[in-house]
Protein backbone atom coordinates (compact mmCIF):
# COMPACT_ATOMS: atom_id res chain seq x y z
CA UNK A 1 0.00 0.00 0.00
CA UNK A 2 1.25 3.46 -0.85
CA UNK A 3 1.32 6.49 1.43
CA UNK A 4 -1.15 9.09 0.18
CA UNK A 5 0.74 11.88 1.90
CA UNK A 6 3.94 11.00 0.03
CA UNK A 7 2.02 11.11 -3.26
CA UNK A 8 0.72 14.58 -2.35
CA UNK A 9 4.24 15.71 -1.45
CA UNK A 10 5.96 14.25 -4.52
CA UNK A 11 3.55 13.24 -7.30
CA UNK A 12 6.27 13.42 -9.96
CA UNK A 13 8.44 11.01 -7.98
CA UNK A 14 5.52 8.59 -7.60
CA UNK A 15 4.83 8.61 -11.34
CA UNK A 16 8.53 8.22 -12.08
CA UNK A 17 8.58 5.06 -9.96
CA UNK A 18 5.57 3.70 -11.82
CA UNK A 19 7.23 4.49 -15.14
CA UNK A 20 10.24 2.41 -14.10
CA UNK A 21 7.78 -0.43 -13.51
CA UNK A 22 6.44 0.07 -17.04
CA UNK A 23 3.16 1.52 -15.76
CA UNK A 24 1.20 4.63 -16.64
CA UNK A 25 1.16 7.66 -14.29
CA UNK A 26 -1.56 7.62 -11.61
CA UNK A 27 -0.74 10.55 -9.32
CA UNK A 28 -3.08 13.07 -11.02
CA UNK A 29 -6.01 10.65 -10.86
CA UNK A 30 -5.37 9.84 -7.19
CA UNK A 31 -4.87 13.47 -6.19
CA UNK A 32 -8.05 14.56 -8.01
CA UNK A 33 -10.03 12.03 -5.97
CA UNK A 34 -8.17 13.12 -2.85
CA UNK A 35 -9.11 16.77 -3.49
CA UNK A 36 -12.76 15.82 -3.89
CA UNK A 37 -12.66 13.81 -0.69
CA UNK A 38 -11.01 16.57 1.31
CA UNK A 39 -13.63 18.99 -0.02
CA UNK A 40 -16.35 16.59 1.13
CA UNK A 41 -14.68 16.23 4.53
CA UNK A 42 -14.52 20.02 4.91
CA UNK A 43 -18.16 20.35 3.88
CA UNK A 44 -19.16 17.65 6.37
CA UNK A 45 -17.33 19.41 9.20
CA UNK A 46 -18.85 22.77 8.28
CA UNK A 47 -22.37 21.32 8.08
CA UNK A 48 -21.98 19.62 11.45
CA UNK A 49 -20.65 22.82 13.01
CA UNK A 50 -23.54 24.85 11.57
CA UNK A 51 -26.07 22.27 12.78
CA UNK A 52 -24.62 22.37 16.30
CA UNK A 53 -24.58 26.18 16.28
CA UNK A 54 -28.15 26.43 14.99
CA UNK A 55 -29.34 23.90 17.58
CA UNK A 56 -27.91 26.08 20.34
CA UNK A 57 -29.58 29.15 18.87
CA UNK A 58 -32.91 27.31 18.78
CA UNK A 59 -32.59 26.52 22.45
CA UNK A 60 -31.77 30.12 23.29
CA UNK A 61 -34.69 31.47 21.22
CA UNK A 62 -37.17 29.05 22.78
CA UNK A 63 -35.91 29.91 26.22
CA UNK A 64 -36.50 33.60 25.52
CA UNK A 65 -39.89 32.98 23.94
CA UNK A 66 -38.75 33.84 20.40
CA UNK A 67 -39.70 32.25 17.07
CA UNK A 68 -37.21 29.44 16.19
CA UNK A 69 -39.12 27.99 13.24
CA UNK A 70 -36.68 29.27 10.58
CA UNK A 71 -33.72 27.80 12.42
CA UNK A 72 -35.58 24.55 12.94
CA UNK A 73 -36.20 24.33 9.20
CA UNK A 74 -32.51 24.98 8.58
CA UNK A 75 -31.45 22.22 11.00
CA UNK A 76 -33.88 19.81 9.35
CA UNK A 77 -32.32 20.61 5.98
CA UNK A 78 -28.83 20.14 7.39
CA UNK A 79 -29.78 16.73 8.79
CA UNK A 80 -30.83 15.69 5.30
CA UNK A 81 -27.64 16.98 3.63
CA UNK A 82 -25.10 15.65 6.14
CA UNK A 83 -25.59 11.89 5.38
CA UNK A 84 -25.12 12.50 1.65
CA UNK A 85 -21.86 14.39 2.20
CA UNK A 86 -20.72 11.74 4.69
CA UNK A 87 -21.46 8.99 2.15
CA UNK A 88 -19.53 10.90 -0.54
CA UNK A 89 -16.52 11.07 1.80
CA UNK A 90 -16.79 7.34 2.52
CA UNK A 91 -17.20 6.34 -1.15
CA UNK A 92 -14.25 8.45 -2.28
CA UNK A 93 -12.13 6.98 0.52
CA UNK A 94 -12.99 3.45 -0.63
CA UNK A 95 -12.16 4.35 -4.25
CA UNK A 96 -8.80 5.84 -3.30
CA UNK A 97 -7.93 2.84 -1.11
CA UNK A 98 -8.91 0.47 -3.92
CA UNK A 99 -6.62 2.24 -6.39
CA UNK A 100 -3.72 2.38 -3.94
CA UNK A 101 -4.17 -1.33 -3.15
CA UNK A 102 -3.92 -2.25 -6.84
CA UNK A 103 -0.64 -0.43 -7.54
CA UNK A 104 2.61 -2.41 -7.02
CA UNK A 105 5.45 -1.28 -4.82
CA UNK A 106 7.89 1.24 -6.29
CA UNK A 107 11.40 -0.08 -7.04
CA UNK A 108 14.38 0.98 -4.98
CA UNK A 109 16.66 3.50 -6.66
CA UNK A 110 19.42 0.95 -7.28
CA UNK A 111 17.19 -1.63 -8.99
CA UNK A 112 18.22 -2.02 -12.66
CA UNK A 113 15.66 -1.00 -15.26
CA UNK A 114 14.26 -3.51 -17.72
CA UNK A 115 10.98 -4.68 -19.18
CA UNK A 116 11.35 -8.41 -18.43
CA UNK A 117 13.80 -11.04 -17.16
CA UNK A 118 16.28 -10.13 -19.88
CA UNK A 119 17.02 -6.99 -17.84
CA UNK A 120 18.07 -8.90 -14.73
CA UNK A 121 21.70 -8.46 -13.67
CA UNK A 122 23.97 -11.22 -12.40
CA UNK A 123 25.80 -10.22 -9.21
CA UNK A 124 27.94 -13.26 -8.45
CA UNK A 125 28.45 -16.99 -8.98
CA UNK A 126 29.43 -19.68 -6.50
CA UNK A 127 30.88 -23.08 -7.37
CA UNK A 128 31.59 -24.69 -10.72
CA UNK A 129 28.66 -26.00 -12.78
CA UNK A 130 28.75 -29.80 -12.67
CA UNK A 131 29.61 -31.79 -15.78
CA UNK A 132 29.78 -35.55 -16.27
CA UNK A 133 31.60 -38.01 -18.52
CA UNK A 134 28.23 -39.55 -19.38
CA UNK A 135 24.98 -38.01 -20.68
CA UNK A 136 23.34 -36.19 -17.79
CA UNK A 137 19.67 -37.00 -17.20
CA UNK A 138 17.12 -34.54 -15.90
CA UNK A 139 15.29 -35.27 -12.66
CA UNK A 140 12.11 -36.75 -14.13
CA UNK A 141 14.14 -39.23 -16.21
CA UNK A 142 16.13 -40.16 -13.11
CA UNK A 143 12.91 -40.51 -11.12
CA UNK A 144 11.31 -42.69 -13.77
CA UNK A 145 14.45 -44.85 -14.03
CA UNK A 146 14.42 -45.51 -10.29
CA UNK A 147 10.64 -45.95 -10.08
CA UNK A 148 10.56 -43.56 -7.11
CA UNK A 149 8.91 -40.58 -8.84
CA UNK A 150 5.38 -41.22 -10.11
CA UNK A 151 3.60 -38.55 -12.15
CA UNK A 152 0.99 -40.90 -13.62
CA UNK A 153 -0.15 -42.02 -10.18
CA UNK A 154 -0.37 -38.41 -9.05
CA UNK A 155 -2.37 -37.47 -12.16
CA UNK A 156 -4.83 -40.27 -11.41
CA UNK A 157 -5.31 -38.83 -7.91
CA UNK A 158 -5.16 -35.09 -8.55
CA UNK A 159 -4.52 -34.20 -12.19
CA UNK A 160 -1.56 -32.43 -13.76
CA UNK A 161 1.25 -30.71 -11.84
CA UNK A 162 1.34 -33.16 -8.95
CA UNK A 163 3.82 -35.92 -8.11
CA UNK A 164 4.07 -38.96 -5.85
CA UNK A 165 7.52 -39.57 -4.34
CA UNK A 166 8.29 -43.01 -2.96
CA UNK A 167 10.67 -44.70 -0.57
CA UNK A 168 14.16 -43.21 -0.22
CA UNK A 169 13.35 -40.34 -2.61
CA UNK A 170 10.46 -39.25 -0.37
CA UNK A 171 12.83 -39.54 2.58
CA UNK A 172 15.45 -37.45 0.75
CA UNK A 173 12.91 -34.65 0.28
CA UNK A 174 12.01 -34.83 3.98
CA UNK A 175 15.72 -34.79 4.87
CA UNK A 176 16.26 -31.66 2.79
CA UNK A 177 13.44 -29.83 4.57
CA UNK A 178 14.74 -30.82 8.00
CA UNK A 179 18.30 -29.85 7.10
CA UNK A 180 17.19 -26.41 5.86
CA UNK A 181 15.03 -25.80 8.92
CA UNK A 182 17.84 -26.80 11.28
CA UNK A 183 20.31 -24.55 9.47
CA UNK A 184 18.03 -21.50 9.57
CA UNK A 185 17.02 -21.97 13.21
CA UNK A 186 20.17 -23.33 14.89
CA UNK A 187 22.79 -21.31 12.98
CA UNK A 188 21.04 -18.28 11.52
CA UNK A 189 18.80 -17.29 14.40
CA UNK A 190 15.36 -17.72 12.85
CA UNK A 191 12.51 -18.79 15.13
CA UNK A 192 10.63 -21.83 13.88
CA UNK A 193 6.88 -21.30 13.42
CA UNK A 194 4.22 -23.88 12.58
CA UNK A 195 1.53 -21.68 11.00
CA UNK A 196 -1.97 -22.38 9.64
CA UNK A 197 -2.07 -23.41 5.99
CA UNK A 198 -5.37 -21.59 5.40
CA UNK A 199 -5.81 -17.84 5.87
CA UNK A 200 -8.57 -15.25 5.70
CA UNK A 201 -8.94 -12.46 3.14
CA UNK A 202 -7.22 -9.91 5.38
CA UNK A 203 -4.02 -11.97 5.58
CA UNK A 204 -3.86 -12.48 1.80
CA UNK A 205 -4.49 -8.75 1.34
CA UNK A 206 -1.78 -7.84 3.85
CA UNK A 207 1.03 -9.45 1.86
CA UNK A 208 -0.34 -8.35 -1.53
CA UNK A 209 -1.94 -11.51 -2.92
CA UNK A 210 -5.38 -9.88 -2.83
CA UNK A 211 -7.20 -8.29 -4.49
CA UNK A 212 -5.17 -8.49 -7.69
CA UNK A 213 -3.87 -12.07 -7.69
CA UNK A 214 -6.75 -14.14 -6.37
CA UNK A 215 -6.64 -16.34 -9.47
CA UNK A 216 -3.17 -17.51 -8.46
CA UNK A 217 -4.52 -18.97 -5.21
CA UNK A 218 -6.75 -21.88 -4.22
CA UNK A 219 -9.87 -20.96 -2.22
CA UNK A 220 -11.81 -23.32 0.03
CA UNK A 221 -15.60 -23.48 0.31
CA UNK A 222 -15.25 -21.91 3.77
CA UNK A 223 -13.79 -18.72 2.26
CA UNK A 224 -10.22 -19.47 3.37
CA UNK A 225 -7.24 -19.30 1.02
CA UNK A 226 -4.60 -22.05 0.89
CA UNK A 227 -1.25 -20.37 1.45
CA UNK A 228 0.95 -19.93 -1.66
CA UNK A 229 3.92 -19.53 0.70
CA UNK A 230 4.44 -19.31 4.46
CA UNK A 231 5.29 -15.64 3.91
CA UNK A 232 1.55 -14.97 4.20
CA UNK A 233 0.89 -16.28 7.73
CA UNK A 234 4.35 -15.42 9.10
CA UNK A 235 4.29 -11.78 8.00
CA UNK A 236 0.68 -11.32 9.12
CA UNK A 237 1.54 -12.33 12.67
CA UNK A 238 2.51 -8.65 12.98
CA UNK A 239 -0.75 -7.34 11.50
CA UNK A 240 -2.31 -4.60 13.67
CA UNK A 241 0.58 -4.96 16.14
CA UNK A 242 2.96 -2.37 17.60
CA UNK A 243 6.36 -3.68 18.71
CA UNK A 244 9.22 -1.91 20.46
CA UNK A 245 12.19 -1.05 18.25
CA UNK A 246 14.48 -3.03 20.58
CA UNK A 247 12.59 -6.19 19.52
CA UNK A 248 13.66 -5.76 15.88
CA UNK A 249 14.62 -7.57 13.79
CA UNK A 250 12.15 -10.41 14.24
CA UNK A 251 13.20 -13.45 12.22
CA UNK A 252 10.83 -16.35 11.58
CA UNK A 253 10.97 -19.49 9.47
CA UNK A 254 8.59 -22.30 8.61
CA UNK A 255 8.58 -25.52 6.62
CA UNK A 256 5.15 -25.86 5.03
CA UNK A 257 3.32 -27.20 2.03
CA UNK A 258 2.51 -24.41 -0.44
CA UNK A 259 -0.35 -24.30 -2.93
CA UNK A 260 -0.43 -22.36 -6.20
CA UNK A 261 -2.86 -22.49 -9.09
CA UNK A 262 -0.14 -21.53 -11.60
CA UNK A 263 -2.85 -19.66 -13.49
CA UNK A 264 -0.38 -17.95 -15.82
CA UNK A 265 1.89 -20.95 -16.35
CA UNK A 266 0.08 -22.77 -19.15
CA UNK A 267 2.68 -24.58 -21.26
CA UNK A 268 5.55 -23.74 -18.88
CA UNK A 269 7.54 -26.56 -17.24
CA UNK A 270 4.82 -29.11 -17.87
CA UNK A 271 7.27 -32.00 -17.33
CA UNK A 272 8.76 -32.84 -13.98
CA UNK A 273 8.63 -31.13 -10.60
CA UNK A 274 9.75 -27.61 -11.47
CA UNK A 275 6.28 -26.05 -11.37
CA UNK A 276 3.75 -27.84 -9.15
CA UNK A 277 0.38 -27.01 -7.62
CA UNK A 278 1.63 -28.37 -4.28
CA UNK A 279 5.20 -28.24 -2.98
CA UNK A 280 7.19 -27.82 0.21
CA UNK A 281 9.27 -24.78 1.03
CA UNK A 282 11.26 -23.40 3.93
CA UNK A 283 10.32 -19.72 4.14
CA UNK A 284 12.22 -16.97 5.95
CA UNK A 285 10.53 -13.74 7.07
CA UNK A 286 12.17 -10.75 8.73
CA UNK A 287 10.46 -7.79 10.36
CA UNK A 288 13.04 -5.03 10.35
CA UNK A 289 13.71 -1.46 11.42
CA UNK A 290 13.53 0.73 8.26
CA UNK A 291 17.12 1.89 8.74
CA UNK A 292 18.43 -1.68 8.67
CA UNK A 293 16.29 -3.46 6.09
CA UNK A 294 18.89 -3.28 3.30
CA UNK A 295 21.44 -5.03 5.53
CA UNK A 296 18.79 -7.54 6.59
CA UNK A 297 18.07 -8.21 2.91
CA UNK A 298 21.70 -9.08 2.24
CA UNK A 299 21.83 -11.23 5.37
CA UNK A 300 18.68 -13.16 4.39
CA UNK A 301 20.08 -13.83 0.92
CA UNK A 302 23.30 -15.15 2.46
CA UNK A 303 21.24 -17.48 4.70
CA UNK A 304 19.57 -18.94 1.61
CA UNK A 305 22.91 -19.24 -0.20
CA UNK A 306 24.35 -21.17 2.76
CA UNK A 307 21.99 -24.07 2.05
CA UNK A 308 23.37 -24.50 -1.46
CA UNK A 309 26.95 -24.09 -0.28
CA UNK A 310 26.53 -26.87 2.32
CA UNK A 311 25.04 -29.09 -0.37
CA UNK A 312 27.88 -28.27 -2.78
CA UNK A 313 25.52 -27.00 -5.49
CA UNK A 314 26.74 -24.34 -7.93
CA UNK A 315 24.52 -21.26 -8.17
CA UNK A 316 24.37 -17.63 -9.14
CA UNK A 317 22.69 -14.59 -7.58
CA UNK A 318 20.90 -12.04 -9.75
CA UNK A 319 19.08 -8.83 -8.95
CA UNK A 320 15.71 -8.57 -10.65
CA UNK A 321 15.04 -5.60 -12.89
CA UNK A 322 12.05 -3.28 -12.54
CA UNK A 323 9.96 -5.26 -15.04
CA UNK A 324 10.49 -8.66 -13.40
CA UNK A 325 9.90 -7.84 -9.73
CA UNK A 326 7.00 -9.15 -7.69
CA UNK A 327 4.02 -6.97 -6.78
CA UNK A 328 5.05 -6.23 -3.17
CA UNK A 329 8.81 -6.04 -3.65
CA UNK A 330 10.99 -2.95 -3.81
CA UNK A 331 14.10 -5.05 -4.49
CA UNK A 332 14.57 -8.78 -5.10
CA UNK A 333 17.58 -11.07 -5.29
CA UNK A 334 16.97 -14.38 -7.06
CA UNK A 335 19.21 -17.39 -6.47
CA UNK A 336 19.46 -19.78 -9.40
CA UNK A 337 20.94 -23.27 -9.00
CA UNK A 338 22.76 -25.15 -11.76
CA UNK A 339 20.80 -28.12 -13.16
CA UNK A 340 23.03 -30.39 -15.30
CA UNK A 341 20.01 -32.20 -16.77
CA UNK A 342 18.80 -28.92 -18.26
CA UNK A 343 22.30 -27.42 -18.66
CA UNK A 344 21.06 -24.14 -17.23
CA UNK A 345 20.50 -22.19 -14.03
CA UNK A 346 16.97 -22.28 -12.57
CA UNK A 347 15.44 -20.20 -9.78
CA UNK A 348 15.46 -21.85 -6.38
CA UNK A 349 14.95 -18.83 -4.10
CA UNK A 350 13.71 -15.24 -4.21
CA UNK A 351 14.63 -12.89 -1.37
CA UNK A 352 12.69 -9.62 -1.35
CA UNK A 353 12.73 -6.41 0.63
CA UNK A 354 9.18 -5.02 0.60
CA UNK A 355 9.98 -1.85 2.56
CA UNK A 356 6.87 -0.59 4.36
CA UNK A 357 4.54 -1.63 1.50
CA UNK A 358 3.10 -4.69 3.25
CA UNK A 359 3.30 -3.09 6.69
CA UNK A 360 0.95 -0.29 5.59
CA UNK A 361 -1.56 -2.86 4.34
CA UNK A 362 -1.31 -4.77 7.63
CA UNK A 363 -0.84 -1.76 9.94
CA UNK A 364 2.32 -3.33 11.37
CA UNK A 365 4.23 -0.71 13.32
CA UNK A 366 7.00 -0.16 15.85
CA UNK A 367 7.58 2.45 18.51
CA UNK A 368 11.04 3.92 18.82
CA UNK A 369 12.37 4.74 22.26
CA UNK A 370 11.93 8.42 23.03
CA UNK A 371 9.47 9.02 20.17
CA UNK A 372 5.77 9.73 20.73
CA UNK A 373 4.34 8.25 17.55
CA UNK A 374 4.81 4.97 15.72
CA UNK A 375 6.38 4.08 12.38
CA UNK A 376 5.80 1.28 9.92
CA UNK A 377 8.22 -1.65 10.02
CA UNK A 378 9.89 -3.04 6.92
CA UNK A 379 9.08 -6.63 5.90
CA UNK A 380 11.31 -9.06 4.05
CA UNK A 381 10.77 -12.61 2.82
CA UNK A 382 12.80 -15.28 1.09
CA UNK A 383 12.94 -18.99 0.34
CA UNK A 384 15.48 -20.88 2.34
CA UNK A 385 14.89 -22.94 0.10
CA UNK A 386 12.17 -24.38 -2.14
CA UNK A 387 12.47 -28.04 -1.07
CA UNK A 388 11.21 -29.69 -4.25
CA UNK A 389 13.51 -27.68 -6.49
CA UNK A 390 16.42 -28.46 -4.17
CA UNK A 391 15.56 -32.15 -4.48
CA UNK A 392 15.71 -31.72 -8.26
CA UNK A 393 19.13 -30.04 -7.97
CA UNK A 394 20.49 -32.81 -5.73
CA UNK A 395 19.22 -35.53 -8.07
CA UNK A 396 20.73 -33.95 -11.17
CA UNK A 397 24.04 -32.87 -9.62
CA UNK A 398 24.66 -36.09 -7.66
CA UNK A 399 23.57 -38.58 -10.35
CA UNK A 400 25.79 -41.48 -11.32
CA UNK A 401 26.22 -43.23 -14.66
CA UNK A 402 24.11 -46.19 -13.50
CA UNK A 403 21.19 -43.88 -12.63
CA UNK A 404 21.70 -44.00 -8.88
CA UNK A 405 21.94 -40.80 -6.85
CA UNK A 406 24.62 -40.09 -4.27
CA UNK A 407 23.32 -38.64 -1.01
CA UNK A 408 25.21 -35.42 -0.16
CA UNK A 409 27.29 -35.94 2.96
CA UNK A 410 25.51 -33.20 4.91
CA UNK A 411 22.18 -35.04 4.44
CA UNK A 412 23.34 -38.52 5.47
CA UNK A 413 22.61 -38.02 9.19
CA UNK A 414 19.00 -37.30 8.17
CA UNK A 415 18.96 -40.43 5.98
CA UNK A 416 20.14 -42.94 8.56
CA UNK A 417 23.62 -42.98 7.05
CA UNK A 418 22.39 -43.91 3.56
CA UNK A 419 25.03 -42.99 0.98
CA UNK A 420 23.14 -43.53 -2.28
CA UNK A 421 19.65 -44.03 -3.70
CA UNK A 422 18.94 -46.52 -6.48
Amino acid sequence: MHDLKSIRDNPDGFDAGLKRRGLDPRAAEILALDTRRRTAQTAFQELQARRNEASKQIGQLKKGGGDASALMDEVAGLKERIPAVEEEDRALGVEIESILASIPNLPADDVPEGSDESGNVELRQWGTPKTFDFPALDHDALGARSGLMDFDGAAKLSGARFVVLKGPLARLQRALGQFMLDLQTLEHGYTEIDPPLMVKDAAAFGTGQLPKFGEDLFKTNTGHWLIPTAEVPLTNLLADEIVEDRQLPLRMTALTPCFRSEAGAAGKDTRGMIRQHQFHKVEMVSISHPDHSDLEHSRMTACAEAVLQRLGLAYRVIVLCTGDMGFSSRKTYDIEVWLPGQARYREISSCSNCGDFQARRMKARFKAEGEKGTRFVHTLNGSGLAVGRTLIAVMENYQRADGSIEVPEVLRPYMGGLEAIG
